[in-house]
């Protein structure tokens, strides 16, 4: 299977953000910036200001597809929580490979951040916002079954039916 980003349709697109279709067709997918870096920067779609204490919830527009052994870790970039005091809420995002297309939002990833700072956190479109790892992982050798399926976005897996 294919690992990759994508982006979100145009109908959840306007759904979940706005019905502007240069700004769709304008935004970057993640990235890597070097050669050896681990982390895909995944960039603001447009611009904002986070002032001291100020959380914001924040649309990437993006989805991912990747192998059922896998997940994408997203991280704070260092530089934020670093110079600016700015931390994600959950601390670390985890996107599990059933997230994709998933018929809530079709696997929309989101972001929550926080100015734990003393300034204002300034953000302009295509800056770098957080970064995404993939991570292979293991599971137990003596696993019962599991049956259920993903049906929703975030949070579902915690409800009945999932």
């Amino acid at each position: 299977m294919a690992r990759l980003f994508e982006k979100i349709s145009y109908k959840q697109f306007k759904k979940d953000i706005c019905d502007e279709i240069e700004l769709y067709n304008g935004y970057i997918l993640p990235k890597r910036s070097t050669k050896y870096s681990a982390g895909y920067d995944f960039f603001s779609i447009s611009d904002f200001t986070l002032k001291p204490g100020e959380t914001r919830k924040i649309a990437t527009g993006v989805k991912v597809k990747m192998n059922e052994d896998e997940m994408l870790m997203l991280l704070v970039r260092s530089s934020m929580g670093f110079n600016f005091n700015v931390r994600m809420c959950n601390q670390v995002g985890i996107i599990e490979s059933d997230y994709y297309d998933n018929e809530t939002n079709e696997g929309h990833i989101w972001l929550k951040i926080q100015n734990e700072g003393n300034k204002d956190y300034i953000v302009k479109k295509g800056d770098a916002i957080c970064q995404g790892i993939f991570i292979k992982f293991l599971t137990v050798d003596n696993e019962e079954i599991i049956k259920n399926v993903r049906i929703g976005g975030t949070g579902s897996t915690n409800r009945k039916g999932i």
